[in-house]
């Protein structure tokens, strides 16, 4: 080439492609970024797994869940029949029922003390098997383990009785006390509960 353009010397000028540095620092930073989330969520998804976080917390729920369940097993603190005097009473026109109910409690480990009939109040008004009837602290503690002889008998309370004697008044319904096996496995479910399973939520 001639002229204004024409080249003099022994040094030509290299034809270079641009560099891209911009892009190529854009590029690191994302992938630096994507790098660390990912390291971010498996953190996480080992901790779900394993159980992690703070060892003294992860401890005191898996105490409290041992605590609760244990407490949730423990036997009720219950009377053994052999502590329980049974009054049985006869409210029903069938002669000779509270003798041989009463013979068959004292069989069973009551402690049997007065056998008759029923007084006025219940005297044919029972219309169901029969009624438990003993002072308000019985409600909870020898109430139940007599109801394990009579399954369907209802449970009542007199604020007004003294001692610790309860009575079994015979009802219309009555045919026989709850055979001795079915009595047996209810008093020993009513004493020993079964453990509350813990929630996994919480523990």
């Amino acid at each position: 080439m001639g002229g204004q353009y024409r080249i003099t010397g022994d040094k030509y000028p290299r034809m270079r492609r641009p560099r891209r540095r911009g892009r190529f620092v854009v590029l690191s930073v994302a992938s630096a970024a994507v790098l660390g989330v990912g390291g971010w969520g498996t953190l996480q998804l080992i901790d779900v797994f394993t159980g992690g976080g703070d060892p003294a917390s992860a401890n005191g729920t898996k105490a409290a869940c041992a605590d609760t369940v244990s407490r949730t097993a423990a036997p009720k603190a219950l009377p053994r029949p052999g502590t329980i005097t049974v009054n049985v009473l006869n409210a029903t026109t069938r002669g000779g029922l509270a003798q041989k109910t009463a013979d068959e409690l004292k069989k069973r480990g009551f402690k049997v003390g007065e056998i008759g009939n029923a007084t006025k109040e219940y005297d044919k008004k029972v219309k169901g098997t029969g009624v438990l009837l003993g002072p308000a602290a019985a409600l909870d503690t020898s109430l139940p383990v007599l109801g394990t002889q009579l399954a369907d008998a209802e449970r009542r309370t007199d604020p007004a009785r003294k001692g610790t004697e309860i009575d079994l008044i015979i009802g219309d319904g009555f045919k026989a006390l709850t055979t001795k096996a079915d009595a047996d496995r209810a008093l020993t479910a009513l004493a020993e509960p079964e453990a509350t399973p813990a929630s996994k939520k919480n523990c």
